[in-house]
């Protein structure tokens, strides 16, 4: 999701110079902010041991809503008008995308799901281009192409293992573009009325999305300490504090230096599946996340 700096004025946040130099500070918030987003999918791995995809998203859509709503950056009022939008922006950012990664989990590896994961700028930029008209130069383009091969790299050998693996790969792929359809939708609401209030709303209005299969999930779940503790860390830590985080740290060097922060989370994901889960990793998978990292990079320069 891009952040711009003048997007987190509700958020209570210092806003410096676009250009400004690293801080103390930001890198501790930049670090904090990776290690919660990359842990993600070893959470949400270990809450599918004992829940299902539905109950897991219903408590980290949940958690995250009433997390996000006792922050004071986040009670910013939205015009009625808008709340409408707001609701397509929960729908495409956290109901249905959250709700496909614990799905894809049954049948990919978490650290797999982060090295898709990381193709998001790619998808963010390819989808402003041809549903939004927004202008796209030729190097952003170029960019967006070299990310696809990576996806490719990362994608295939996994989804020949087996016939499964296949669906878990293009439910990814799938959930990476709802993400980039918000990141478009959301951008104009954060500008006008602040990051923070918009999330809060956002999150508010995916948790009646969530609650029917969150509901059926039920009563497939079985019960375990460690797959609760997962779903609360995800929840509360993952998806609320998360978000509060990432306002902060984007109002206080700008969206392009956030962004660094997309080059980190395959790394923590890949790490935190090998060490906790025996994940393997092939050497396709390690070359397709470079190449769509790189991908990301060249997109998310301007022409």
């Amino acid at each position: 999701m891009r952040w711009g700096a003048d997007t987190a004025r509700s958020a209570l946040v210092t806003v410096r110079a676009e250009d400004a130099h690293f801080e103390t500070t930001d890198w501790c918030l930049l670090l904090a902010l990776s290690a919660i987003w990359g842990s993600s999918f070893l959470l949400m791995a270990i809450g599918l041991d004992a829940f299902e995809p539905g109950l897991v998203t219903l408590f980290r859509v949940g958690l995250g809503a009433i997390t996000l709503a006792v922050l004071p950056g986040a009670r910013g009022s939205i015009p009625r008008r808008d709340l409408a939008k707001c609701a397509v922006v929960g729908l495409t950012w956290m109901a249905f995308p959250l709700t496909l990664f614990p799905i894809a989990q049954q049948w990919i590896d978490s650290s797999v799901a982060g090295m898709l994961n990381s193709a998001m700028p790619l998808m963010t930029v390819l989808i402003a281009w041809l549903a939004f008209g927004t202008p796209t130069g030729p190097r952003r383009l170029f960019g967006v192409g070299v990310g696809f091969v990576g996806i490719l790299l990362i994608g295939i050998p996994e989804a020949s293992s087996a016939g499964t693996n296949a669906i878990g790969v293009l439910l990814v792929v799938v959930a990476v573009g709802s993400y980039g359809v918000a990141a478009n939708l959301a951008g104009p609401l954060q500008r006008e009325h602040g990051s923070l209030p918009v999330a809060a709303r956002a999150l508010g209005f995916a948790v009646p999305f969530c609650i029917p299969y969150g509901v059926v999930g039920i009563v497939g779940s079985s019960f375990a300490w460690s797959s609760l503790i997962a779903c609360v860390a995800l929840g509360i830590g993952g998806t609320g504090i998360a978000y509060a985080i990432a306002v902060t740290l984007s109002g206080r060097v700008g969206a392009v230096r956030f962004s660094i922060v997309t080059y980190i989370i395959p790394a923590v994901s890949i790490a935190l599946g090998v060490v906790f889960r025996d994940e393997t990793i092939s050497g396709w998978a390690i070359a397709g996340t470079v190449v769509v990292l790189v991908g990301a990079f060249l997109s998310s320069r301007v022409d």
